[in-house]
């Protein structure tokens, strides 16, 4: 699976980073990026978690 972040509709709350600190974190503009590519297995659930709980709907995780 892939996780891919709109960073322009990132407001930087930092939900993903606390829900899956695995494979997002914040860059220096406190912008979410994805530091696992591709997410691994065990790490999924997580990842859904984050693109589902995003308020700006700015996580998307695709096959």
């Amino acid at each position: 699976m892939k996780a891919i972040v709109d960073r322009d509709a990132c407001i930087s709350c930092g939900l993903c980073v606390s829900l899956c600190p695995e494979v997002f974190e914040l860059d220096d503009e406190s912008i979410s990026v994805v530091i696992q590519d591709p997410v691994a297995l065990e790490n999924e659930d997580c990842a859904k978690e984050s693109e589902d709980s995003c308020p700006t709907s700015a996580i998307l995780c695709e096959e």
